[in-house]
């Protein structure tokens, strides 16, 4: 084993921990600082993949402590963050609704899993866990009774506690995080445009931004499987042995 095969696994831990620090703080009652742990779990989600690369240190043991590090900090956390902030009074549907996230993300992650071997490397099926907490996240950190009013604020919250759930768990593909090499660039230029002025956005908007990218990035999904259900439904090139078999149809007396 490689003496940097720790590197990934330590980024996990961190990433785990973030998760275990926003549930404590949002359990005190701290909004802020319970968001903002979720952003540093994806943040360090995020270099734990990319050190894994870097040190070809690769392993099943990190896949499946980064699953475990996932189910705490983007299931777990972000429904906390909906119950105690909001779900609360609702007593046991409150709760209910609450827990669809820790729930449906623990069930992908699952998912994911048992799909490893053999899947479209540049596309998730679904919405991964890290978007749906961070969508969370922003939204309570930024605009839940601040940029939004009370009712929009409580119509977006329901919204987000079923949806993502579902996005989860659908048949949707999102596109991946592209890697930062020349080759990638050249193969999938737009989606390094998206992602820098994405960067831009958040940076200019001093995080408020986020939220709004979330939303872009959920909504590519569904606009993909639309186009796609639209295309099967009006533009489904004729089968030739079905096109044959009705031409003889038409020609035979009945």
């Amino acid at each position: 084993m490689s003496r940097m095969s720790f590197v990934p696994s330590l980024f996990t831990v961190l990433n785990l921990f973030c998760g275990f620090l926003s549930v404590i703080n949002a359990s005190a009652g701290n909004l802020e600082p319970s968001c903002l742990f979720i952003l540093y779990a994806g943040l360090f989600d995020t270099f734990d993949g990319i050190a894994a690369r870097f040190t070809g240190t690769s392993s099943r043991f990190g896949v499946e402590l980064d699953s475990l590090a996932d189910a705490v900090s983007f299931g777990v956390a972000p429904s906390f963050i909906l119950y105690k902030f909001y779900f609360y009074n609702m007593e046991g549907f409150g709760i209910a609704i609450a827990s669809l996230i820790m729930i449906f993300a623990a069930l992908r992650l699952a998912r994911f899993n048992t799909q490893l071997t053999g899947f479209d490397k540049n596309f998730f099926s679904g919405v991964p866990a890290p978007i749906a907490a961070v969508t969370v996240s922003a939204f309570f950190l930024f605009y839940f009774n601040k940029n939004f009013n009370p009712q929009v604020s409580i119509i977006f919250a329901f919204i987000i506690a079923l949806l993502l759930p579902a996005l989860m768990l659908s048949k949707f593909r999102y596109d991946t995080m592209p890697k930062f090499s020349g080759n990638a660039i050249k193969q999938h230029p737009v989606k390094f445009i998206i992602v820098i002025l994405a960067v831009i956005l958040i940076a200019v908007t001093k995080g408020e931004g986020l939220f709004a990218f979330c939303l872009f990035y959920l909504s590519t999904g569904i606009f993909r499987g639309a186009k796609n259900q639209v295309k099967k439904m009006f533009f489904k090139k004729n089968n030739p042995e079905e096109t044959s078999e009705e031409k003889l149809k038409l020609k035979t007396p009945h």
